[in-house]
């Protein structure tokens, strides 16, 4: 069960995420694109091409985890941040 809480940081990619993808697709992402650790406990948010689908990715005590949802109608809006922060 993914394990949800305002004390965990989350990773947004900024990037189009395959929703195919399923563990190890999206733990490569983290590693190699966003070169960050995912057995770090974080948890990593991904957003597909049309962005009505979201997977959010977290590894546990005991495995991977993830959350995946797919709007009927809408999209997602994408995340504003302040690239002078980065």
């Amino acid at each position: 069960m993914l394990h949800l809480s305002d004390k965990c940081r989350y990773l947004f990619y900024s990037g189009q995420a395959d929703m195919r993808n399923s563990f190890y697709g999206l733990a490569r992402i983290v590693r190699d694109e966003m070169k960050a650790d995912v057995l770090s406990g974080d948890i990593y948010v991904f957003l597909n091409k049309k962005r009505h689908s979201i997977k959010l990715l977290r590894w546990e005590k005991d495995g991977f985890a993830i959350y995946y949802k797919r709007l009927e109608k809408g999209t997602y809006e994408m995340p504003r941040y302040d690239q002078q922060d980065q």
